[in-house]
């Protein structure tokens, strides 16, 4: 029989903690939340409660996994300071890096139009925002200081801008907005009233015959995942977190990364010689450079060795270089996070974190609550399609997109638990990563780290 223990609050933290707004002021998500502000502010959700929740429906699909490849799991337990822990890792890396990450208060977008339209923007290079506040008559001069932070939000969850951006939104109709961030190649999304919360998290559908995948036989390895090889071809947050959370399941994971290596691996603050932010998700993945405009074959032929390969490429980049799910292995499960899945078309605009959080009417936040959130969603989802792969000897292929996961967190937090915390708020993750009560929960590898967030028992 399995035994799946829900989230307790404090797991192996050894505080008293009762509740959410004690976890998110312990394990620094109000800190980190509040940074735009100069101040502790919790999440207008109950967020750890619902990365709780996913991590303990993924450690029991683990356990079943286990079970059926011969791993003898009776069961695993979590918490909700360990999902906490999870959610702010990244920031966490950064404090605790060789040369600490500086960060300054404020906020940046959602801007608001001249008749109160809220939206977000996005680009992910700086030419279209280059174009875009000059068309709208900001000086040259505070459009590049406000490039930086901008980019960087992810990052900092803070955004500095010159109040000359939010001055020129503000005194211009959304029409115009909408059309010169168009012409700009800009992607500008309203902020949604409505909460979106009824798409599935994920689907997972048959690929191959039936029967098609042999018997691997015992795994080698004490872990529900042990012997499972993931190969994964990702980028930023989202789909790195996949591969990060496969791994603390046991799985093998190899990483596709263009030759040089991914360009984020170099970003400070920098623990050791690798950004502290990138160990944050990366670590303990082997690396294979490939050039995936050309390296077609390459792939494949890592692919055929690999249970798992999944990607976060653009829409359109898959079929342009010839690796869409029909041309990988029959057996294999094959999994594309995406931003925006299918919902907006065929070609959505740019889907990260905080558009999706301003069309899905997930409550503002400047952290990567989307982001970690979606990683999450997508690792559930492939440990589901491996444990039907087990069942039915039959590949699968899976998706999600950060929309579908903005989704699955509405649902998960209609209800908030709005009292006050009754344990000190953190004000610095440096602090508490030297805090011996968060030992058993953290580890030290160049920078601090959530050590696994799942116990297993056998």
């Amino acid at each position: 029989m399995t035994a799946v223990h829900a989230p307790n609050w404090s797991g192996p933290v050894d505080l008293p903690l009762r509740g959410e707004p004690d976890v998110q002021a312990a394990c620094g998500l109000m800190h980190v939340h509040g940074r735009h502000l100069g101040r502790p502010a919790p999440l207008g959700m109950d967020y750890a409660r619902a990365v709780a929740a996913e991590l303990s429906a993924i450690g029991a699909l683990a356990v079943d996994l286990g079970r059926a490849r011969g791993v003898p799991l009776t069961g695993c337990a979590t918490s909700v300071a360990q999902a906490a822990l999870l959610a702010v890792s990244q920031y966490l890396a950064a404090a605790t890096a060789d040369d600490p990450d500086e960060w300054h208060p404020g906020a940046g977008p959602p801007f608001r139009s001249r008749e109160g339209v809220v939206f977000e923007v996005e680009a992910l290079d700086p030419v279209p925002w280059q174009r875009f506040w000059a068309a709208l008559g900001v000086p040259a001069r505070a459009v590049e200081r406000g490039w930086r932070p901008f980019l960087h939000r992810f990052a900092t969850a803070t955004c500095p801008l010159p109040p000359d951006l939010a001055d020129a939104a503000a005194r211009t109709p959304f029409a115009v907005l909408e059309a010169t961030a168009r012409q700009a190649g800009m992607t500008a999304v309203v902020r949604s009233g409505r909460v979106l919360d009824g798409l599935p998290a994920y689907l997972i559908s048959p690929r191959g015959p039936a029967g098609g995948v042999g018997d691997e036989g015992a795994p080698v390895g004490e872990s529900p995942l042990s012997g499972i090889v993931v190969l994964e071809s990702c980028r930023r947050v989202q789909g790195p977190m996949v591969g990060h959370l496969l791994g603390m399941l046991g799985a093998t994971v190899v990483r596709i990364e263009p030759p040089g290596g991914d360009p984020l691996r170099w970003v400070p603050p920098m623990a050791g010689r690798t950004s502290a932010r990138f160990l944050a998700l990366n670590r303990g993945k082997s690396v294979v450079e490939i050039d995936l405009r050309t390296g077609r074959d390459e792939v494949l032929d890592l692919a055929a060795a690999a249970d798992v390969f999944v990607h976060n490429w653009a829409p359109g980049k898959a079929a342009h270089w010839g690796l869409r799910a029909e041309d990988f292995p029959a057996g294999l499960v094959y999994a594309h996070a995406s931003g925006w899945g299918d919902e907006l078309g065929p070609e959505p605009p740019l889907g990260t974190d905080f558009v999706v959080q301003a069309h899905a009417g997930v409550p503002a936040s400047p952290m990567t609550v989307v982001d970690v959130f979606g990683g999450v969603v997508a690792a559930h989802a492939v440990v589901d399609a491996l444990l039907r792969r087990e069942r039915t000897r039959r590949g699968q292929a899976v998706a999600s997109s950060l929309l579908s996961a903005a989704s699955r967190l509405n649902a998960l937090t209609r209800h908030r638990d709005t009292s006050a915390p009754t344990v000190p708020v953190c004000t610095d993750l440096a602090a508490l990563g030297r805090d011996p009560r968060f030992a058993r929960a953290l580890v030290r590898e160049g920078c601090v780290l959530p050590a696994s967030p799942w116990e297993f028992f056998r």
